[in-house]
């Protein structure tokens, strides 16, 4: 059952999406995806704890606001105002959104060779259709979410690489809100297409400068075709304000390898939603996520990685450090089809709670169908090792030292995957500033 802030909200959005239809170019066959999209959300409402995989995370906190969906204003930044928020210690193409719009001054694109734009100039020009037909909602699930963002997508990255290409610096994408309303919702659209034998390394982050409500449900679609290679890393370090739905979904093809790492320090309620479908052999898949939060935050894990072909391997290693009144939620689920044969599937998650009133959920599930496999998960739940404490605290650590030295080497074999140097060294200054200490090194 619904409460009355969840049916405002979801009026509100049903009766956007009439004025919103008006307003579109003809295009039937968009139109027609983002039509059956509606009446999927409209039929099945925003998820609530009565369903299974939203047990531990309630949506009630967030979906009172009276969120804008349609900003009205564009509101102009200077590098100098956000630089922080880039890596910018590395050459990068960047494709940059404030509000929901795109930002050409603060955006570096290119058409060189490869693709690496926006979406709504993808859905709107006739050279860029058979990507489109090919590609766009085929991974993406008929979830109330993804949905959603279907029906209202029009902006977003799109990159398509073509075959045998190395893309030769890292991509950025980076969504600014501004707190032009009162209440902002948005719902980006990303999707990524790596051709045969091609190789790329993107860098994602929604970042709120405002005090105001944000609401972001983001959908990412990512196809790495043959021997493609995806490098993804989400910086998730938002403010007290700031809440993400974030839906990310992979379709992986023969010998491809594609790893995502989510670093999770921040926003009142994150939700992620990593889905892995491995469609051919000899595919790797790794899941990586380091979480650290206090306050009152939530974030929420929830990954699926479905073997469906024999001689596959994926691993996923998730750290979590909830201090204050933080929840999280761990649901990692691996499935393995009875074809998929000679499987090597690794899952763990491991937490340390430092506050008497932090909470953490955490449930590992497998699912396996065939009989010649290697599959293993499991979870761990506990503080600080004393012995350890004790140990430095005697050859003249402070404790407060000590403590960050200790979770930080928690996280450091998650750190360890990192392959861009300076993603490392970011991540590195944003766990020490969260731990309140100077660690006093570099990685």
């Amino acid at each position: 059952m619904l409460n009355k802030k969840q049916m405002d909200l979801k009026d509100k959005l049903l009766s956007s999406f009439l004025v919103f239809e008006n307003q579109l170019e003809s295009d039937d066959y968009l139109n027609n995806l983002r039509n059956d999209a509606i009446k999927i959300f409209e039929e099945k409402g925003f998820p609530s704890k009565k369903e299974e995989a939203w047990k531990y995370t309630s949506l009630n906190s967030i979906l009172k606001e009276d969120y804008t969906v349609f900003p009205k204003q564009e509101n102009a930044l200077q590098f100098n105002d956000v630089k922080k928020y880039f890596i910018h210690d590395i050459d990068a193409y960047k494709i940059v959104f404030i509000d929901g719009k795109y930002s050409s001054y603060l955006s570096e694109t290119t058409h060189d060779g490869m693709d690496i734009c926006l979406m709504s100039a993808a859905m709107a020009k006739p050279k860029y259709r058979l990507v489109i037909e090919n590609y766009f909602n085929k991974a993406a699930t008929k979830d109330s979410l993804p949905s959603l963002n279907t029906a209202f997508s029009t902006e977003g990255a799109f990159i398509h690489i073509p075959k045998n290409k190395l893309v030769p610096k890292p991509i950025q994408i980076i969504h600014f809100s501004t707190g032009n309303e009162a209440a902002l919702m948005l719902q980006p659209r990303n999707l990524i297409v790596v051709d045969e034998n091609s190789h790329c390394q993107i860098i994602e982050r929604h970042q709120s400068l405002t005090g105001n409500p944000v609401l972001t449900n983001s959908v990412t679609e990512i196809f790495t075709n043959k021997r493609a290679i995806v490098d993804y890393y989400k910086i998730q370090n938002d403010n007290l304000n700031a809440s993400l739905l974030d839906n990310t979904f992979i379709k992986q093809k023969q010998e491809s390898v594609a790893s995502v790492h989510t670093f999770a320090f921040g926003g009142k309620l994150v939700r992620n939603n990593l889905n892995f479908y491995q469609q051919g052999e000899r595919i790797d898949s790794t899941l990586k996520g380091v979480t650290i939060i206090g306050d009152k935050q939530h974030i929420d894990h929830n990954t699926l990685v479905h073997h469906i072909e024999p001689n596959c391997e994926s691993h996923q290693d998730y750290k979590g450090i909830f201090g204050d009144g933080a929840t999280g939620v761990f649901n990692g689920k691996i499935i393995v089809n009875k074809e998929a044969q000679k499987t090597n599937a690794f899952q763990a998650n491991n937490n340390i709670l430092i506050s008497d009133k932090a909470t953490i959920n955490t449930k590992p599930q497998l699912e396996i169908f065939a009989d010649d496999v290697k599959c293993s998960h499991g979870c761990t739940i506990g503080q600080l090792d004393e012995s350890a404490m004790f140990y430095m605290r005697s050859r003249g650590i402070p404790e407060k030292e000590a403590k960050a030295l200790l979770m930080y080497a928690f996280s450091n074999n998650v750190m360890s995957s990192v392959k861009i140097p300076e993603v490392k060294q970011r991540i590195t200054k944003i766990i020490a500033n969260k731990l309140g200490v100077n660690l006093g090194f570099d990685l």
